[in-house]
């Protein structure tokens, strides 16, 4: 339960960040946390997408170190990898919400824009909120929720309130 505790703060806390880098590396912690949680209540299409996020995030951390090219292609790598896996863990269709959830924080993480990855916030919230909600992981769905939320809020507080007051 720990665990589950702990992913649901790191990711909330990741998308109020405002700094890319920061909020990339707490959403590490996130990925880390929610494989080992993943893991024991043996969900494991989540732990293994859990774990391909954990190295995906900490290598588009780096994305300003990387040629645009080899960036591209870890890109097409990660997405292609996220695939796989809900074909070689498929449990049903239960497989697709997570899958669903990672391909779009995967596009979201990878671009610059910190926009996209408070709206990938909110994406996850409700992809994996679902799918934890099917192994009866209450904890989770409601960290899930209250992401959802944040991610909301967030958005508004960053991207549209700002925004309105630049005019």
């Amino acid at each position: 339960m720990i665990f589950s505790i702990l992913a649901a703060m790191a990711l909330i806390i990741s998308i109020c960040i405002k700094n890319r880098k920061k909020s990339l590396f707490v959403q590490s912690l996130n990925c880390l946390f929610e494989s080992i949680y993943a893991f024991t209540i043996n969900a494991y299409t989540g732990t293994v997408l859990s774990l391909v996020n954990f190295i995906r995030t900490f290598i588009f951390m780096q994305s300003e170190k990387i040629n645009r090219k080899i960036y591209l292609m870890l890109l097409i790598l990660f997405e292609s990898v996220i695939l796989v896996n809900c074909i070689h863990t498929w449990a049903g269709f239960i497989s697709i919400l997570p899958t669903i959830g990672s391909i779009i924080r995967t596009y979201c993480l990878w671009q610059s824009n910190m926009k996209l990855v408070r709206i990938s916030g909110i994406t996850t919230g409700i992809t994996y909120g679902l799918y934890y909600a099917y192994y009866q992981s209450w904890f989770i769905v409601l960290g899930d929720v209250i992401l959802i939320l944040a991610g909301m809020w967030s958005i508004y507080n960053n991207d549209i309130k700002n925004k309105n007051t630049l005019k």
